[in-house]
């Protein structure tokens, strides 16, 4: 596996990584703990070197991550996140990035992930009730204490990177990011590359559409997030079939998977980006590290890039409410 070096502050990872949010939240039922322990091992055997985590997937999925690499301790990185209220019982998300708050769940991570530091330890939305130098402020504490070693954010608009930027350096920013949305090109590139930050996209494959596994007549599991996500109701999903076609045939004429030349795609765009994406499946895993070893030429980047200008995505990304958490 090729290596990327995320930003200016020598965070060396794989050039794609591995996103463990849908091992036990977000699509459907939780992996068996075995399985999901196994699946993670066998990405650090296929050159896998960087894990993306956090606090809300809840307590199940730091524990899988940490036990899975306790092995691998100093030949991987791990990251995690922060920023709201964990442990409730009534379901609900509530935004919290108080100082005191950071600093209390941050021993949870430490002892569930089984490490000493954090390699990466981002915000996980920007909280409006607290401003973004307090948030930085608190994690250069925690990074002067030994516990953090890199900070990061996700879903940050460029002027709150900047700000916090200016109190600790930011290592990289997270963000979705993938050839059907592609809204960080306008702001939040340019600031990354500007600032010397990596960019680390999630949902690279457009939270599974773009593997060409599913279709309009997919039905999802009752606890699987996709049910509210208005780019993924029926009539959407068939309209947006072609990205997918354009996706199928590019792939053809490579002997590759659609989902392959979508991350061919995003590594093309900059070598400090490195996707995450996420899988439950050992097949998957292997298909999706396959994308490393496949160079996308000028040619073909132009010519994608020529046939997504006419290809119209409907559909938002998130509903209203989770949408109004995005720190733009």
């Amino acid at each position: 596996m090729q290596r990327r070096t995320l930003g200016r502050y020598g965070l060396e990872v794989s050039a794609i990584g591995y996103g463990a949010m849908g091992l036990s939240h977000g699509y459907g039922p939780p992996t068996e703990r075995g399985e999901a322990i196994a699946l993670i091992r066998h990405a650090v055997e296929h050159g896998v070197t960087f894990f993306d985590t956090a606090q809300i997937y809840g307590v199940v999925n730091e524990e899988i991550v940490g036990e899975a690499l306790e092995p691998y301790r100093g030949q991987v990185v791990i990251a995690t996140k922060f920023g709201f209220e964990v442990g409730r019982t009534d379901g609900q998300q509530i935004l919290n990035s108080r100082p005191e708050h950071i600093r209390a769940v941050t021993d949870g991570s430490l002892a569930r992930l089984r490490v000493e530091a954090i390699d990466l330890y981002y915000q996980h939305r920007v909280d409006p009730d607290v401003p973004i130098e307090e948030v930085a402020g608190a994690v250069a504490d925690l990074v002067r204490a030994g516990k953090v070693r890199h900070f990061g954010l996700s879903e940050a608009g460029a002027e709150t990177i900047r700000r916090a930027h200016a109190v600790h350096p930011v290592a990289a920013v997270q963000s979705e990011y993938s050839l059907w949305w592609r809204e960080p090109e306008q702001a939040i590139l340019p600031t990354l590359e500007e600032l010397g930050i990596g960019f680390v996209p999630f949902s690279p494959l457009g939270k599974g559409f773009l593997t060409g596994a599913i279709d309009d007549a997919t039905t999802f599991d009752a606890s699987d997030f996709r049910n509210i996500v208005p780019r993924f109701s029926a009539e959407n999903r068939q309209a947006n079939r072609a990205m997918v076609d354009l996706l199928t045939r590019i792939a053809a004429e490579r002997h590759a998977t659609p989902a392959q030349i979508a991350l061919a795609w995003l590594l093309a765009q900059k070598p400090w980006i490195v996707p995450i994406p996420g899988t439950t499946k050992r097949h998957r895993l292997d298909e999706n590290l396959g994308a490393a070893a496949i160079a996308l030429t000028s040619d073909e980047l132009a010519a994608i890039d020529a046939a997504l200008a006419s290809i119209t995505i409907h559909g938002a990304r998130y509903p209203e409410r989770l949408q109004a958490r995005v720190g733009r």
